[in-house]
């Protein structure tokens, strides 16, 4: 695999940012991932965090060096993720629980799958063209953007999220064949309840990702000035014949033999709850095993059932 990437994350007129993304890849597979913590609800700053450190815990240990199924996968790593959010909440009996979106794109055998829960979103651009853009879970999706009065006071409530008591609701498309100079984008609200969706497109696909993402967080936290929510993107631009020349942001898989694995969540920032870090370190191995195997099972069960 060759393609280039860039993440930005910005706290904008927050007090924190509780944002978390980042992308992982093997010598076949590579992962991008984008958790938004939801506000009016506790720690989630730690929700996204979890989110994106399961999913990247299951990727380093399906990948081997690529997936056998995607699209289970992402439907583990989602559930996972939402187990992992259940199970923090619980050990501490909190009397609310942490929520978080989700985002989540895995590139493989040149095709792009993804997946997500609430309001993160993921675009396609196709030389310079939007292609595709996921669906917010919210009620002003469901009634295509018609609200009037009242409603235009909630017209971005969430109806479904990871770390709810209820089972999260999601879509999942793919597999979408990539061209090369394809691009495609991960995001939290702070951009794109910002910035139309013809602004991002236009701007991804003007120019290389290292000088699109950081434009469009820019854009976004200047129009929005002091009540500007935190902007997160993480963007991808596929088999870019340039993308090594772009000061070290192209990533080839060439030369790397089956065993390794790279990540940037790994070390991902902790900034705003580095108090959290030993309890974040409390997702063992045998824990999210087991979460991956329960989830298995029942899409196991699920698929025996079928005519």
């Amino acid at each position: 695999m060759k393609f280039s990437v860039f993440q930005l994350s910005r706290r904008g007129g927050r007090q924190k940012n509780e944002d978390r993304m980042g992308y992982s890849y093997t010598r076949e597979s590579a992962l991008f991932v984008l958790a938004d913590g939801m506000g009016g609800h506790p720690k989630g700053e730690v929700a996204a965090q979890i989110a994106i450190q399961t999913v990247s815990s299951m990727f380093q240990r399906q990948a081997r060096p690529a997936l056998k199924n995607v699209p289970e996968f992402l439907n583990a790593a989602l559930l996972g993720a939402h187990h992992q959010l259940l199970r923090y909440s619980n050990e501490r009996a909190m009397l609310d629980t942490p929520r978080t979106t989700l985002v989540v794109a895995v590139v493989q055998d040149g095709c792009a799958h993804w997946i997500h829960c609430g309001d993160s979103r993921l675009y396609l651009v196709r030389g310079g063209e939007l292609l595709i853009r996921t669906r917010d879970h919210s009620y002003l999706e469901l009634r295509n953007g018609a609200v009037s009065g009242l409603e235009r006071v909630n017209r971005n409530v969430l109806f479904t999220c990871l770390g709810s008591p209820t089972k999260p609701l999601f879509d999942a498309a793919g597999p979408v064949l990539l061209e090369q100079g394809d691009r495609l984008l991960l995001c939290s609200d702070g951009l794109w309840g910002t910035l139309d969706d013809a602004t991002i497109a236009a701007e991804l696909g003007s120019q290389s990702v290292s000088q699109a993402v950081p434009n469009l967080v820019e854009s976004a936290l200047r129009k929005a000035g002091e009540r500007s929510d935190n902007v997160t993107v993480v963007a991808m631009e596929w088999e870019t014949p340039n993308a090594f020349a772009l000061s070290g942001l192209g990533v080839t898989t060439d030369s790397i033999n089956e065993e390794v694995f790279a990540s940037t969540i790994q070390a991902g920032s902790l900034e705003g709850f580095v108090d959290e870090l030993d309890e974040l370190n409390d997702l063992d191995d045998e824990a999210i095993e087991r979460s991956i195997a329960e989830i298995n099972e029942a899409i196991k069960r699920t698929a025996a059932r079928k005519p």
